[in-house]
């Protein structure tokens, strides 16, 4: 996957088209990523307790890694890799040939 964590990324398609957000988590088995504000639900919990108190709570769902597209300087790019002087992989944007 050429995404990573804490990436900022913009969303492709979908309910959420054209929100911006920074990438919280990856899933690379299951092609998926959880970006910070986008593509919210809510979820009920129930008291367990007399402690606790029963809530609705608005959490971050996963989302597809082909909808999200990777920001680098203000414009949206597809990521290459390329190997480095020293012989690493280095992570490139397409648009402009510089690393990521």
């Amino acid at each position: 996957m050429k995404l990573r964590k804490g990436d900022t990324v913009v969303v492709i398609n979908g309910k959420d088209k054209g929100k911006e957000g920074e990438i919280k988590q990856v899933m690379p088995d299951a092609n998926k990523v959880v970006v910070i504000g986008v593509n919210i639900a809510k979820r009920h919990t129930i008291r367990r307790n007399e402690k606790q108190q029963s809530e609705i709570k608005e959490i971050e769902m996963p989302i597809a890694a082909s909808n999200v597209m990777l920001v680098h300087k203000g414009k949206v790019t597809r990521i290459g890799f390329k190997t480095d002087a020293k012989g690493n992989k280095v992570r490139i944007a397409r648009r402009t040939g510089d690393e990521v």
